[in-house]
């Protein structure tokens, strides 16, 4: 496997992972921009509007079966947050061509659908189709509204939300139910230009490709786009100073759902690799002390967890419990915080916790769109490292720099959904 990026033009980047490891090419657009109360309704309506069809595959019938002729390839697409920004992402997955009957450049012809598909929308005058709109906002309002039925997420977003109320990380990346109105099939039109000319390209090709650079600099598309200095953000907003603001919210749910937000004060880069190790001790596998403690010898818990989000330097313990049991479990999850902050733990929790992050590591490799994340989150935070250096990154991690991190976090927000 090699990898290797080029600036196709400024503020468009080409990255090619060539591998043999797999019978498919995976190729993959993102569209990187900052992520507004404003416009994140606008954003998810484009990645709904764009699959519905393009100036040349001008139906979502006409995509399917322009697909089945490039022998049943797969196209998908979605819409993430990443830090402060919004992604816009676009898939498109079909056969590596040795293992086609005969040679038919179905790379080129798979490139062309899915550039077609995100840069060539199905415009009349001037706007998107209002009935394919009107469906798309329909869907949207369903989208929006449903995201109280899983319980365990709605608890985390709200806690997200409190903890940085006001800021771009606190957006539901879905949008907002009252935005949706407000929204034409002309307005969007006029945004997708604007965001199409402001935002970060990034082209991703993953499989045998050897002439894939060429093939996207003959693209005509590739050739209509501007250069220009992309609008995203690679740091952002750190939450708001809370000093254990406590929310409850009552619903009709049967088992009570907590999330405990925390704030992670780092020195310097590499204690991000100790924070790792530090979450996947506390609570990042069935071995971890909450997992351990709270579930296992107390019986608090149907489930507990932590998540470490180092993009914004947060780490979230979640738990979902019996609702009479929330002050007794608190307790216990600040006692195993404690516990780590006096370096209560064993140098076998420290190898174990290594042992899963790197098995996790070698993961990376196995899947295309697995390992296409981890390159894109590379080029958010500009820094370029190979799995190997991953992996040393973690092994060298000390039970002092573990310490160290436990003593500079703190509890930010604890969030509790109940009936």
């Amino acid at each position: 496997m090699s990898y290797n990026k080029i600036n196709l033009k400024k503020g468009i980047t080409f990255h090619n992972i060539n591998t043999s490891k797999f019978k498919t090419n995976l190729c993959a657009v993102f569209l990187t921009f900052p992520i507004t109360y404003e416009n994140a309704t606008k954003d998810t309506l484009i990645a709904l509007m764009l699959k519905r069809g393009s100036k040349n595959l001008k139906s979502r019938e006409e995509i399917t079966s322009k697909l089945a002729e490039l022998y049943g390839a797969e196209f998908d697409s979605g819409i993430d947050k990443s830090g402060d920004n919004h992604v816009l992402k676009f898939y498109l997955e079909s056969l590596n061509e040795e293992y086609l009957p005969k040679k038919e450049d179905l790379l080129k012809k798979s490139i062309d659908v899915l550039l077609d598909i995100v840069f060539n929308p199905n415009i009349e005058e001037n706007k998107f189709n209002e009935e394919y709109l009107e469906q798309e906002k329909s869907n949207l309002k369903q989208i929006i509204n449903s995201k109280i039925d899983n319980k365990t997420m709605y608890a985390l977003n709200r806690c997200i939300e409190e903890m940085y109320e006001g800021k771009p990380y606190g957006i539901y990346k879905y949008g907002y139910v009252e935005k949706i109105e407000e929204i034409t099939a002309q307005n969007l039109y006029e945004y997708y230009k604007e965001l199409i000319s402001t935002c970060k390209i990034d082209i991703f090709v993953s499989g045998s490709n050897n002439d894939v650079e060429s093939i996207l600099q003959d693209n005509e598309i590739i050739k209509s786009l501007e250069e220009r200095t992309p609008n995203y953000i690679t740091c952002g907003s750190s939450s708001n100073m809370n000093d254990e603001k406590i929310i409850q919210e009552k619903m009709d749910v049967a088992q009570g759902k907590m999330v405990l937000g925390l704030d992670l004060k780092l020195q310097n880069d590499e204690e991000k690799y100790s924070a790792q190790v530090y979450n996947t001790i506390l609570g990042g596998s069935a071995s971890s002390k909450l997992f351990q403690n709270v579930r296992e010898k107390a019986s608090l818990a149907y489930t507990v967890s932590s998540n470490y989000m180092k993009l914004k330097s947060n780490i979230f313990i979640r738990a979902g419990i019996e609702i009479e049991n929330y002050q007794k479990a608190l307790e216990i999850i600040k006692h195993q915080l404690k516990d780590m902050q006096n370096g209560e733990f064993s140098d076998d929790d420290m190898n174990l916790a290594k042992r899963n992050i790197i098995a996790t590591i070698n993961n990376i490799q196995e899947e295309q769109d697995i390992e296409i994340s981890y390159y894109y989150g590379q080029e958010l935070s500009d820094k370029t490292m190979t799995i190997e250096e991953y992996k040393h990154n973690i092994e060298k991690v000390t039970r002092a720099s573990v310490i160290s991190v436990a003593n500079n976090l703190k509890i930010n927000t604890i969030y509790f959904l109940r009936n």
